[in-house]
């Protein structure tokens, strides 16, 4: 298996264990987009206690990349997010973050 099988397998792993279903397909699309970050320690994951970063996931993914528009919903949407993973779990794995963003804004027409 590749690096990027490896890590999906890793990924659908995680999202078994934190209980929600995912979408191989729109996973898979979301994980590309995010290019090379996935294969960096540091960047593969979000840090929910880092409001600097949150606020660059709404910044560089929400507003930039998925064309939204900046407003609490956005903020409600990454907490939701953080509060699915749970506090406790140091594995937030930026790629199912993000597949969980757009999954919870019904953003999945623009991964079609």
């Amino acid at each position: 298996m590749s690096k990027f099988d490896d890590l999906m397998a890793t990924y659908m792993e995680e999202a078994g264990k934190i209980g929600i279903s995912v979408d191989a397909d729109l996973l898979t699309k979301v994980t590309k987009g995010l290019g090379p970050s996935i294969y960096n320690a540091d960047s593969a994951k979000v840090s929910c206690g880092d409001k600097a970063e949150l606020n660059r996931v709404k910044a560089s993914f929400l507003i930039k990349k998925m064309g939204m528009a900046d407003s609490a919903d956005l903020d409600a949407a990454i907490q939701k997010v953080c509060e699915t993973f749970g506090s406790s779990n140091r594995n937030k794995y930026r790629a199912l973050f993000y597949y969980m963003l757009v999954k919870n804004l019904g953003k999945e027409n623009q991964y079609a």
